[in-house]
């Protein structure tokens, strides 16, 4: 594929002079990625493939299209647009829901099949649309003030589910009608809805669960009132909002939370026993085939996880199996039942994450992968053939491959099923795993989507994203750069991958200046990793600077010993890895030892302030996006995991805050954030900012009213990145 855009680059240079790649450009529609399908499932019966894909005209705005899979040319199943010409305000809810599982745009954002293949759901302008197939008509189903939110059909097809004013409701689609099944809901107490640690840290999205045949519904309670309330203050361009929040900040209070299993039809409610212990994290909920509900309970330390099978008619429970670790436990949606009652799960216990196969009530448990390497998750079973799909790496931790294993004979090699040396992603396997859906991309080529056989062989394209003259992008591929990768060797011997960026016309006798993008965190994907590039790296690159990422220790994916560096002491061999980054940069001949910056959001932001703070004066500027300042200002789930309570840890909890280190404030820093942020608090900036301005210490400060732990919007995005910019222009380009 390199070789295509090489040529297709020099094609494009015979005809005219490549399109200069600005910042106007950059956010614009259409996307410079090209159409890209997201949200790809296969129909219930295997006949239609439906995806969600934006405008060409609004990158914002997204359609629900479909494809037939016998053939012929995507289709546009419902537009947004024409069934909403122009949606109303978002509920508090549904943002809240939408910045945690990081849905941006508008439109069509999420959709759900019914069982049968006959309609589909989804939620638009505060509404519950249903899309009736054959008739080719949207109608909504709900047409009141409230709005509702987590909406679902039930696997039988019967039942529409939605949360509303804290309170989980059914719609009968046989009869057309509504029951509440709670309405206790209000104030600090919720029906069916996942608690903020849950949305933002646990990627549970939801509060409630129907049973296979529709005969029972599990739901959550969540009482809130354990939190005490804080006051954020959310500051608009039109004003300001004083918002109560019952933030869970680490070592504090969390939610109380509760179970139910109600009969639909008789309306009769049981309590799920999930213990003793009631300061414990409902971490997911499965039913299973023969009608048993099965819990992952986790500890309050996150070192526990307990899988429980429940009675649904008396709530009772038992430990089918448990998982413990001194450092903590990571989530997973791998839990699988097999025809005979058995199970697939996947642990870490040896030190990477393999898949395990165990009895009906977790007895005998068998290893069907082993050795040092990553699972990331399990895709789809084939039960005829007794094989398992999963996602992960076997030789390349850069790459991500769909593999196939036998669970009937264990201690069989797994066998790749995709080609290419790049990230396969958006896994769908078929009913029957005679089929799977998949997209694809490298750092040569831009995401593409396409439904394969059993042995990876491409049946059919989704979405081709073909970089011909009619991509987006093509104006600028003549300019396009491919990074390099290589390793460097961490102070413990680890393996620390990175990419860095040349820029266009590169000469290696010249001395460029350099920006270093980090985020450094755990459980978020890596920068080195090979997928297609992102254009701001591009756009980057292409101002004359060298672009650097590297993979410090702490970052996911590498297995146990390699994530849990971090342990305890955040801000610490993170830090580490990227001061051996920043002087392996200053020994390439072609860079600038003296003109190196530094930026990163979020955790990247922290990573920004806590490295150019322990190495005063070794970068020559820095940009701090939503930054963590202190720990104990961040959620439960998230900083426990990783460091302890500021109880138990205070030492840790100390030397990880960024005051710590004020006084190696030296390094020229921006600082910006959304005044809305729910997630990285502006409490974290304010602190630091008056702290800084006590010690008569400059810096620069960009915020961004209304916005939240993201910028959204297109003028938003450029003038966040022009600012970028031009602070790093000012101190990092000659002359400076």
């Amino acid at each position: 594929m390199s070789l295509l855009i090489a040529a297709l680059g020099a094609l494009a240079a015979q005809d005219a002079e490549p399109a200069e790649l600005t910042l106007e450009r950059l956010f614009a529609s259409p996307s410079l990625d090209g159409p890209v399908a997201s949200a790809t499932r296969f129909s219930p019966d295997g006949g239609l493939i439906t995806f969600l894909q934006s405008k060409e005209e609004d990158a914002n705005v997204r359609d629900l299209w479909a494809i037939d899979v016998d053939g012929g040319e995507p289709f546009l199943l419902v537009d947004s647009r024409a069934l909403v010409p122009e949606e109303r305000e978002l509920s508090e809810a549904e943002i809240q829901l939408r910045e945690r599982a990081r849905i941006t745009g508008s439109g069509i954002v999420t959709y759900d099949w019914d069982a049968q293949g006959d309609a589909l759901l989804f939620p638009l302008d505060g509404d519950v649309f249903y899309f009736d197939l054959e008739r080719g008509e949207a109608r909504r189903l709900m047409e009141t003030e409230a709005a509702e939110t987590d909406s679902r059909i039930s696997p039988t097809g019967r039942y529409v589910g939605f949360v509303r004013d804290q309170n989980l409701f059914v719609h009968d689609l046989e009869i057309g009608e509504t029951r509440a099944i709670t309405a206790e809901g209000g104030d600090t107490l919720s029906y069916g809805t996942a608690e903020f640690v849950a949305q933002e840290e646990m990627s549970r999205s939801t509060g409630y669960w129907f049973s296979g045949d529709d005969r029972y519904v599990a739901f959550a309670e969540v009482d809130e009132s354990p939190i005490p309330v804080s006051y954020r203050v959310d500051i608009a361009g039109d004003g300001a909002t004083v918002v109560e929040q019952r933030y869970p900040y680490a070592g504090e209070a969390n939610v109380r939370i509760r179970l139910f299993v109600e009969d639909i039809e008789t309306g009769e409610r049981a309590e799920v026993d999930l213990g003793d212990e009631t300061d414990i994290y409902l971490a997911r909920a499965n039913w299973s085939p023969d009608g048993r509900l099965f819990i992952q309970r986790q500890n309050r330390a996150q070192t526990r996880l307990d899988l429980l099978a429940v009675d649904p008619a008396t709530g009772d429970s038992t430990i089918v199996l448990t998982e413990i670790d001194p450092a903590w436990i990571n989530l997973t949606d791998d839990l699988t039942f097999l025809d005979d009652g058995s199970f697939l799960w996947t642990s870490e216990r040896t030190g990477f994450r393999h898949i395990y196969h165990f009895g009906r009530d977790g007895a005998d448990p068998i290893a069907i992968t082993s050795g040092d390497w990553q699972i990331n998750a399990i895709e789809g079973v084939d039960y005829d053939a007794g094989l398992v799909y999963f996602s992960g790496w076997i030789s390349d931790s850069l790459q991500r491959h769909l593999y196939a294993v036998s669970y009937a004979q264990p201690g069989s090699e797994p066998v790749r099923i995709t080609s290419g040396q790049g990230w396969w992603s958006g896994i769908s396997v078929g009913t029957g795993a005679q089929t799977f859906l998949a997209s694809y991309s490298d750092p040569s080529t831009p995401p593409h989507t396409a439904l394969y056989d059993a042995s990876g062989e491409r049946l059919r394209w989704i979405e081709e994203n073909a970089l011909d003259e009619a991509h987006p992008y093509f104006p600028h591929l003549d300019e396009h750069i491919v990074p390099e990768r290589g390793t460097l060797t961490a102070a413990d011997g680890s393996e620390l991958h990175y990419a860095i960026y040349l820029p266009p016309d590169f000469d290696r006798s010249r001395r460029y200046p350099a920006i270093v993008n980090v985020y450094g965190g755990p459980g978020v994907g890596r920068r080195a990793r090979m997928t297609w590039t992102n254009m701001t790296s591009q756009y980057i690159a292409q101002q004359g600077y060298v672009y650097f990422m590297l993979d410090n220790r702490g970052t996911p994916d590498r297995g146990r010993a390699f994530e849990t560096a971090l342990h305890r002491a955040m801000g610490g061999v993170e830090v580490e890895d990227q001061l051996a980054g920043l002087t392996f940069l200053q020994s390439l001949d072609y860079v600038d030892a003296g003109r190196i910056g530094l930026w990163g959001w979020s955790y990247g932001g922290y990573m920004t302030l806590m490295t150019t703070l322990q190495a005063p004066g070794a970068f020559a500027a820095g940009v701090a996006g939503a930054p963590v300042t202190d720990w104990a200002l961040y959620d439960t789930h998230y900083t426990e995991r990783y460091m302890g309570t500021p109880q138990n840890n205070p030492d840790g909890y100390e030397n990880s805050a960024v005051f710590a280190h004020l006084d190696g404030w030296e390094t020229p820093l921006l600082i910006m954030h959304g005044m809305a942020d729910d997630n990285v608090v502006f409490e974290n900036t304010t602190r630091l900012i008056h702290e800084l301005q006590a010690r008569d210490l400059p810096f620069e400060l960009m915020t961004y009213p209304g916005q939240r732990h993201g910028i959204r919007g297109e003028m938003r995005q450029r003038h966040r990145l022009r600012t970028m910019m031009d602070f790093f222009d000012r101190h990092l380009q000659p002359g400076e």
